[in-house]
């Protein structure tokens, strides 16, 4: 296996949970979806039976019913970190909030894998990352964009004669002894 490749559990319409190793980008084939499972085999899934795909750090295989452990699903309060705060609404009527990233991997993601990832609310689950395929939303919204506070810009400092420059005003002339 490459260490490219990162625990996953994809989370199908069905209600059914597959866990496996995926790469973290560029997965998405010919609408499908080719998992490498525990068993070492690949299983090629469509992408429109996929409801998202959660990168974990555990697989939980004794948890049949939230193996990802994606408890939290929307934001208690403003988050903290920068991004694009969306909330996402899947074919089946539930309801997902995470941050997206402000760069132009928005973009690709959007392009080159037909969906978003996002950083879900609770960081401190078993669950780090999500994909959301675009096949299974039905809305997406912009909550905010959270960027970092503005830090001014010190003023310029205003010119405050020194005794520097009165140091070598009144000197002496060359030709004059001291006394």
């Amino acid at each position: 296996m490459s260490s490219a490749h990162k625990k996953v559990i994809i989370r199908r319409f069905t209600g059914e949970t597959l866990p496996g190793y995926l790469p973290l980008s560029s997965f998405v084939r010919n609408r499908s979806v080719d998992l490498l499972d525990l068993s070492g085999r690949v299983i090629s899934l469509p992408i429109n039976d996929i409801k998202h795909i959660c990168y974990v750090r555990e697989f939980n295989l004794n948890d049949s019913v939230n193996p990802e452990r994606l408890l939290r699903r929307t934001f208690l309060a403003r988050p903290r970190t920068e991004g694009l705060w969306l909330r996402m609404m899947f074919r089946t009527g539930d309801v997902l909030e995470g941050l997206a990233p402000t760069d132009a991997t928005l973009l690709d993601d959007l392009i080159q894998d037909s969906g978003l990832h996002l950083t879900p609310p609770d960081t401190r689950s078993n669950t780090q990352r999500i994909f959301v395929p675009r096949s299974s939303l039905t809305e997406l919204q912009l909550i905010a964009v959270i960027t970092s506070p503005s830090r001014r810009k010190p003023l310029p400092a205003a010119s405050v004669p020194t005794m520097q420059e009165d140091l070598f005003n009144d000197l002496v002339p060359p030709n004059t002894r001291p006394n």
